[in-house]
């Protein structure tokens, strides 16, 4: 699934936010962390605060934290703000035609179908939960460099 660059920048700072609940972040901190134009991401964190996702402080030791529920948000919730047409419909046009094409249309209507309830079923707060049980189970590096 190719996604637009907004989209996934807005997937890393709500998952970034949600892990650090009642925390402020500022976005250069979040830019910087993923490596990308503040601006970028200060466009994104709007788009979310709009969202009623993320809020905003300002001032010193202002930043944005994470307001909705982890529990309940989707990353499908967060791809429908930032994808234009997403989900997309296809048009039905050729199929009725052409029995070859009208069965893979079928088809690829099938695998968006079943991506779309998969996204649905996927929260910010299960891929927190899953990346702590990852980070958690591999194993330390000894600072000594012995095995």
């Amino acid at each position: 699934m190719k996604l637009q660059q907004a989209t996934r920048y807005a997937l890393w700072a709500v998952v970034e936010l949600a892990s650090r609940a009642n925390e402020q972040v500022r976005a250069q901190e979040l830019a910087e962390r993923y490596d990308l134009s503040q601006n970028h991401m200060v466009r994104v964190l709007h788009a979310l605060t709009k969202a009623k996702i993320v809020k905003s402080a300002r001032g010193p030791g202002g930043g944005f934290t994470f307001c909705a529920n982890a529990n309940r948000l989707t990353v499908y919730d967060i791809i429908c703000l930032f994808e234009t047409g997403w989900p997309n419909e296809e048009s039905t046009e050729h199929q009725q035609h052409n029995p070859v094409v009208g069965e893979l249309g079928r088809v690829l209507h099938e695998v968006d179908r079943i991506t779309w309830a998969t996204l649905r079923s996927v929260t910010i707060q299960t891929i927190i939960k899953n990346a702590t049980r990852a980070a958690a189970s591999r194993p330390k590096a000894d600072p000594a460099g012995t095995p």
